[in-house]
């Protein structure tokens, strides 16, 4: 449903919004996320251009979240890195299709639903929940 890109993003920022104030270098994020490092790099420049985590360079420096993780949704992140396509006209291109199909139409609910779900929750929701594994990151 989600890309791998998204699926990286969240993992890096339930990891940083569990440790607020404080920078984690990218090594130690690839090491703790299970992210590959390369990748990572560019997820986490993605998130610094959107605002969402800043860099701080130098020794003791890394990467720390920007947003408090009470107003920053799932959706927040993914649609940051990238975004859940909807439906907005025939894929196919089909001329008569001035309306999406039954099929399209059916898709683009589920998209719909997918966005409302992930804004409904808050990263430090995912990080305070009562479950006692921690979210997307190895402890």
């Amino acid at each position: 449903m989600i890309s791998k890109t998204a699926e990286y993003a969240l993992r890096a920022v339930a990891c940083l919004a569990g440790q607020p104030g404080t920078s984690m270098s990218a090594d130690r994020l690839a090491e703790v996320t299970k992210v590959p490092r390369r990748y990572l790099t560019r997820v986490l420049q993605d998130l610094a251009a959107a605002g969402l985590v800043r860099s701080r360079p130098g020794p003791g420096g890394g990467y720390e979240l920007c947003k408090s993780s009470d107003n920053l949704s799932i959706l927040d992140v993914v649609n940051t890195v990238e975004p859940i396509e909807r439906i907005k006209k025939c894929p196919l291109g089909l001329k008569g299709h001035t309306s999406l199909c039954p099929l399209h139409t059916e898709l683009d609910n589920a998209y719909a639903a997918t966005e409302a779900a992930f804004a409904k929750v808050t990263i430090s929701e995912l990080i305070n929940s009562a479950n006692p594994i921690i979210p997307l990151c190895d402890s």
